[in-house]
């Protein structure tokens, strides 16, 4: 793995979620984005595109979802993203779809970085889900 894709690793493991309203941790979900496949920066127009395209897939599976945003812990780089309560298997199959390189999967209140097509990296265990929570009144706006 070449020394970019580690850091994003290491980057991946201290995200911060940002949400309008809080999460149960009593079921099972995964954190799941289309933005930037495999990493690579696109504009907003295209992740808004990916964005609707994977909430159609969400819809598809008849499953509850909640709308958010994964960020890095600063605040540098946001992604529109979906909170889905879906088992892993079906997580992963979507991340892949979607050309991500990982997802994160809330289990017993538990967050997990778990890779998709990143298949050289481990999952990791990060701890309390909501060590990793901020609420906030509304999403951030994605566009600018």
């Amino acid at each position: 793995m070449d020394n970019t894709t580690q850091d994003l690793w290491q980057c991946y493991q201290t995200p911060l979620f940002l949400l309008t309203q809080a999460l149960s941790c009593d079921f099972s979900f995964a954190v799941i984005t289309a933005h930037n496949p495999a990493s690579k920066l696109l504009s907003p127009s295209q992740n808004r595109l990916l964005d609707r395209q994977l909430l159609r897939e969400i819809e598809l599976l008849g499953s509850p979802y909640r709308a958010l945003v994964g960020a890095a812990a600063d605040l540098s780089h946001m992604e529109k993203s979906w909170a889905v309560f879906i088992d892993r298997t079906m997580a992963l199959q979507l991340g892949k779809k979607f050309n991500q390189y990982a997802i994160y999967m809330v289990e017993q209140g538990e967050v997990s970085l778990v890779p998709c097509t990143l298949v050289e990296q481990d999952e990791v265990c990060l701890g309390k889900f909501s060590d990793y929570v901020q609420l906030v009144y509304e999403l951030p706006d994605l566009d600018a």
